[in-house]
């Protein structure tokens, strides 16, 4: 992996530790500090290492912050909240901003910075912007704020994204970055990745991007697909140069 990072040109990864990651849980005192040597050894680095944490006193939760923290990565991303299409989501709301508030104290006592991910779809915490704005506007986002999915962002928002993505840029811990179009199939319109700049996904965003203060990550994100290894070196280059393109 630290390999393709410096073939590709990253400067380093988002790392999955979450079930079914490239680092399990339960195999996290293990196995980070490898990925994390392997990485530093080609002068790359961990900027972003992706959880399934979504309360404190989850499985394998303590042990997963203290690997990271004690291995310097600064930012984490939480797991995914979804809501119960049974019930009213605003009686929801309350038990989840309480979850991320003692996430939020964890992360200031181990010098974290958790981020929250907007994701697309209809029982996705998040998919609004708004709803998690309302949890944690009153945080410091220096402890937990938004992993902003500019994507999941346009696939929800359309034409109000650029007003989604103003009210998190204050909570931007890090954003991500992919592209899609939308294509009728028999079952309807649905989004399909693609490679960036080929999609739905406005190059004004990162124009405003670079006028705000935000000093993190960009994590790009690949979900379509390519035939075979060469192919998609060479489709993971094309996106960097069209991103570092969009941010120069």
């Amino acid at each position: 992996m630290a390999a393709l990072v410096a073939d590709v040109g990253w400067d380093g990864v988002e790392i999955p530790v979450r079930s079914k990651g490239q680092v399990e849980p339960e195999k996290v005192a293990d196995l980070l500090p490898a990925y994390a040597e392997a990485l530093r050894a080609q002068k790359k680095d961990i900027y972003v290492a992706t959880t399934d944490l979504t309360r404190i006193d989850q499985k394998h939760g303590e042990t997963v912050l203290r690997t990271i923290s004690k291995l310097g990565i600064k930012k984490i991303r939480l797991g995914f909240f979804k809501y119960d299409l049974t019930r009213s989501p605003a009686l929801q709301l309350p038990a989840i901003g309480d979850a991320l508030k003692d996430i939020a104290i964890a992360c200031r006592e181990l010098g974290l910075q958790a981020g929250f991910q907007n994701h697309s779809g209809k029982t996705y915490v998040g998919a609004p912007v708004w709803d998690v704005y309302s949890l944690i506007k009153d945080m410091n986002p220096r402890e937990l704020g938004f992993c902003f999915d500019i994507a999941h962002a346009t696939i929800e928002g359309g034409l109000a994204c650029p007003l989604h993505a103003k009210l998190a840029e204050p909570f931007y811990t890090a954003v991500f970055v992919k592209d899609y179009v939308w294509k009728k199939t028999d079952k309807g319109w649905k989004e399909t990745w693609c490679q960036l700049g080929e999609g739905m996904v406005d190059r004004a965003f990162f124009e405003g991007l670079k006028k705000s203060s935000y000093q993190g990550p960009l994590c790009q994100h690949h979900e379509y697909r390519w035939s075979d290894r060469a192919q998609m070196i060479s489709m993971m280059r094309q996106d960097l140069q069209v991103l570092r393109t969009w941010v120069s």
